[in-house]
């Protein structure tokens, strides 16, 4: 192998670490309510939609929503980085996040779909958009509620979006009975 090739080929493992790097140190900071560490994590121009560009911004959304929940844990289950092209890269995050709410636990499956960027040496999430697969208290089943308990404003999706996310997945139910699996398909 070549010296440039084993270069090419550490900068990819060293950049695919580093994004993993982001995933967790997500978790953590929200789970310690650490905004501005959180905050850090994002590219200083972040777009946040309607509340403008730019962590500030982000602020307005992040900091008001962990004051929902007094406690949570945020466990990432998977990452998968589904490309590295120079400085940017795009990946999803299998997540399963866990809230307290008055006397609920809501448990959430969830699923980040991320873009990153690299900025002078250093990888930051350019964009996150989070679906999920279900949301319930931990004394519930997922089915009972139509995949989608939450407290408060009901997450973006209601019901999850997640699955039709998967190319796949009405290919290979259709045609398919499916009632002695799920009751709710």
């Amino acid at each position: 192998m070549s010296q440039p090739d084993l270069l090419a080929r550490l900068e990819r493992v060293e950049a695919q670490l580093a994004i993993q790097q982001l995933a967790i140190r997500y978790a953590m900071a929200v789970d310690a309510r650490d905004i501005d560490t959180w905050l850090g994590l994002f590219v200083d121009d972040i777009d946040c939609g309607r509340r403008g560009r730019g962590r500030e911004a982000l602020r307005t959304f992040i900091e008001p929503a962990t004051r929902d929940f007094y406690r949570t844990v945020h466990s990432i289950t998977g990452h998968a980085i589904d490309a590295i092209e120079g400085d940017r890269a795009r990946g999803r995050v299998y997540c399963r996040a866990e809230h307290e709410y008055g006397d609920q636990w809501i448990v959430m499956a969830c699923v980040y779909h991320d873009t990153y960027e690299r900025r002078d040496g250093t990888w930051y999430f350019a964009g996150r958009e989070e679906d999920f697969f279900y949301t319930c208290d931990v004394l519930e089943r997922p089915q009972d509620v139509d995949f989608a308990r939450w407290p408060g404003p009901a997450p973006k999706h209601n019901p999850p979006m997640m699955l039709p996310r998967f190319p796949n997945w009405q290919t290979f139910w259709s045609g398919t009975d499916v009632s002695a699996i799920s009751r709710k398909p």
